[in-house]
């Protein structure tokens, strides 16, 4: 049956102390143990935007140009069980206006059968495309892997039958505990492999890839140029933003869906 709808909503009203709660994994044993509680397992990579992404091979023919959403796409044709939520817990509890509440996580995996069936619906192959495509054309980028906080609020399992589709915004978004957060639970959420974010001379130091674009805090200002830290994890929403193209998002591996299918693959069966 899963969690109770009770349940969400406390989750709903705490939601706002995720930063002092991600403060609390730095300090000795209680780190320990919520990351056992809550990551144990963990490894979840950010999907770049198709359209932000320059694949840096030759490519003779652009019907094979490959592209990050096609591992999810890979997922869903290869899932049994697909279930959307209701409504983005994250958006909803932070009353966004920026972006759609109504697009929720999309779950894969015979986990998703103790889903609460009150909090989302179990949904076709067809309708989880479509879900997914919605998302993308809202702006939202996609985070995929193996997660087990949602296990534990959710109130289902096991982990390795769960693969979690978030499709996130960068204003709230759960992630944004990402800088507050101990290193150790914090390098368990990745970019995309071959992934890589360049500043280019173009950039005049205008700040716009600084203001609320990076979740992470991964961007700044150093001289009037902007800089990007090795925290990034290759989202592209700078590269989407910037007003000179100054910033620039490639993938160098001619593999990176191959390897990344693979990795999640060996954590999470969606059969």
């Amino acid at each position: 049956m899963g969690r109770p709808l009770w349940f969400v909503g406390l989750l709903k009203k705490v939601f706002p102390g995720r930063f002092l709660a991600a403060k609390l994994t730095k300090v000795p044993f209680i780190g320990n143990v919520i990351d056992n509680w809550l990551f144990d397992g963990d490894d979840l990579l950010y999907l770049p935007k198709d359209r932000v992404i320059r694949l840096n091979m030759p490519v003779d023919i652009p019907d094979q140009v490959i592209l990050p959403s096609q591992v999810v796409e890979h997922f869903i044709g290869k899932a049994n069980y697909h279930w959307i939520m209701n409504t983005c817990i994250c958006r909803d509890a932070s009353k966004c206006k920026d972006y759609p509440i109504d697009l929720g996580c999309l779950f894969l995996g015979e986990a998703v059968l103790g889903i609460n069936p009150k909090l989302g619906r179990r949904v076709t192959k067809e309708e989880a495309h479509a879900h997914v495509q919605r998302c993308r054309e809202a702006g939202l980028i996609h985070l995929i892997g193996r997660n087990k906080i949602d296990t534990v609020w959710l109130g289902t399992g096991p982990g390795n039958k769960l693969l979690t589709i978030c499709n996130c915004c960068p204003c709230c978004c759960l992630w944004r505990i990402l800088p507050h957060i101990s290193p150790q639970i914090s390098a368990k959420t990745t970019k995309m492999p071959g992934v890589e974010v360049k500043v280019n001379g173009q950039c005049t130091g205008c700040g716009t890839c600084t203001q609320g674009v990076c979740f992470i805090n991964a961007i700044s200002l150093v001289n009037n140029h902007a800089v990007r830290s090795d925290e990034c994890r290759g989202c592209g929403r700078c590269v989407d933003v910037c007003p000179q193209g100054a910033i620039e998002i490639s993938i160098d591996d001619k593999q990176f869906v191959e390897k990344t299918i693979n990795r999640l693959s060996s954590l999470v069966d969606v059969s």
